[in-house]
């Protein structure tokens, strides 16, 4: 399948890219090559063949949730980057008053 200007001017316009004139030709025939490629696997036959969703099964691995001691409050206020104000770790402002 051979792409048109046309074709190739509207897939640059919904990849929001500028390909330059020199790169056209090229860019086009490397285009081609990848429809064609996808026509022939189009004839394979795949009957009897299972789909899935991707090659390899997985499987989710998870971990049983264990209550374990934290730090103690005076080591994290000795880690803080800022002085602790009345027990309580001081961290920059993320939001602006005014909002």
């Amino acid at each position: 399948m051979k792409i048109s200007d046309e074709e190739l001017g509207h897939l640059e316009k919904l990849a929001r890219i500028e390909v330059p004139p020199q790169e056209r030709e090229s860019l086009r025939d490397d285009l081609s090559r990848i429809l064609e490629y996808f026509e022939t696997l189009g004839e394979l036959d795949t009957e009897g063949v299972e789909e899935m969703v991707r090659p390899v099964h997985l499987e989710n691995v998870l971990r049983e949730d264990e209550v374990t001691g934290s730090l103690p409050r005076e080591v994290v206020l000795e880690l803080a980057v800022e002085t602790s104000e009345e027990g309580f770790l001081k961290v920059p402002r993320t939001v602006d008053e005014d909002s």
